[in-house]
């Protein structure tokens, strides 16, 4: 692709209109201060002839972006690029933040700076991490949201109906929800008739920036087990290159322990070609119970088309990006550190090829799609009436809009969370 237009100083200077004092996310993003009345004009319109002023005048420009990108038309991405670099922030309106943030990977696609991008980005999110701010950030997300609630109360309810009776539980962890899903599970535990379990819990870390904050997650699981009454032991396994490293002997499964697989946004960081082998080999651990939570999208049969590719990445980044505006006040913090996790997410997408790494893969598949893959090894569990009652008790906590929606077709297996009636997460359940 020519970019002979892009020289030097303009790479550096793209994306520092008007940067930002002490704050280290902008050096890789086109920043706005506040939005300018001229962002919205509805003189504004592309190449098309389109008027851009209806309120989705983002979804145009970078559709157009994209489609040039693919074309290896450099004029009009050179246009594009800088038609939306004026019209982007990512403290706007929603359409301004998708502007912002898709401008920043269709840039780094077309620079071919994809790859030093996104290491900068997850670089400068893992120095800030902290428990206290990643804790607090959760925490808020789940008071407004059921998007991680919904899984949690799913899988929650299927491991405790599976487990049911046994004395020696052990639940193998591979997700990065930091722990949050469990407090529930172990006052669930403590108030069982019968007499109260011992649980092992191996929490399998496959995102490195969850890592600096797991001592002080396991030592608050452990206060809380003691506090619930439930014998309780915490083991942690990271350093994996990949989730087919996991064996019996790593993970400490013991002949007489009842076990249960949980995999809440884990399975789409596994690469595509690899998948098969993962589920096979959860099949050989011999779990009583496997829970997988993901969300609905598909980034992997459209891999090598970058249109649609794009096409998907943007309709789903929508969804997420309106939801959280709908759920959180204009000015709210934990929305622009969950938009700006969710750009990271974007660049590796659409901008980044297979070499970072199996941890920070994004290659969402449908819960039809998991379904055919999981049917190799396992059979679906269907949920029962107490737990889907769970469920449905759950969402009504939260603000209209949301809704359980059943599996889509006969093929299918599963529960849907839907977002104004899209589907946005999967939950489901398998045995052996």
């Amino acid at each position: 692709m020519d970019i002979s237009f892009f020289s030097p100083p303009e790479i550096t200077t793209f994306f520092h209109k008007n940067p930002q004092k002490n704050d280290p996310y902008l050096d890789m993003q086109s920043t706005n201060n506040q939005p300018q009345s001229s962002h919205t004009s509805t003189s504004i319109s592309s190449d098309s002839g389109e008027p851009c002023g209806d309120g989705k005048w983002a979804s145009r420009l970078l559709r157009e972006c994209a489609t040039a990108i693919s074309d290896k038309d450099s004029t009009k991405i050179h246009h594009l690029l800088w038609m939306l670099n004026e019209l982007a922030s990512p403290y706007g309106d929603c359409d301004q933040k998708l502007a912002s943030y898709f401008l920043q990977a269709l840039f780094c696609k077309a620079t071919e700076s994809g790859q030093r991008c996104y290491k900068t980005l997850a670089s400068v999110a893992e120095k800030s991490h902290s428990f206290d701010a990643a804790r607090k950030l959760i925490l808020k997300f789940q008071e407004v949201s059921p998007w991680t609630t919904f899984g949690h109360v799913a899988s929650n309810g299927a491991i405790l109906e599976a487990l049911d009776g046994e004395n020696k539980l052990h639940i193998v962890d591979i997700s990065n929800t930091l722990c949050t899903q469990w407090p529930t599970l172990l006052e669930a535990l403590a108030t069982r008739n019968d007499e109260t379990p011992h649980l092992k819990l191996t929490v399998v870390i496959t995102a490195s920036i969850v890592k600096p904050v797991m001592k002080e997650i396991a030592q608050r699981m452990e206060k809380f087990a003691r506090l619930m009454g439930v014998p309780f032991e915490f083991n942690l396994i990271s350093g994996l290159s990949h989730l087919g490293g996991l064996t019996k002997e790593n993970l400490n499964i013991q002949d007489d322990e009842a076990i249960a697989i949980n995999c809440i946004g884990a399975l789409r960081r596994v690469q595509v070609e690899e998948r098969t082998a993962v589920i096979q080999m959860f099949q050989s651990f011999q779990p009583r119970i496997v829970t997988v939570v993901e969300e609905e999208a598909d980034f992997t049969s459209s891999k090598n088309d970058f249109v649609k590719c794009f096409e998907e990445c943007l309709r789903f980044t929508t969804l997420y990006f309106e939801m959280l505006e709908e759920s959180f006040p204009p000015t709210s913090n934990e929305r622009l550190m969950l938009e700006r996790e969710c750009s990271r997410s974007i660049v590796r997408v659409l901008a980044c090829d297979d070499e970072i790494g199996e941890g920070d893969s994004e290659c969402r598949e449908r819960g039809s799609q998991w379904t055919e893959r999981l049917r190799e090894a396992f059979s679906p569990v269907s949920y029962s009436d107490d737990v889907v009652d769970d469920v449905k008790a759950l969402l009504k906590r939260y603000r209209t809009g949301w809704s359980l929606q059943p599996q889509q077709a006969d093929h299918e297996s599963g529960i849907y969370l839907a977002w104004k009636e899209e589907p946005v997460v999967w939950a489901s359940a398998w045995k052996p």
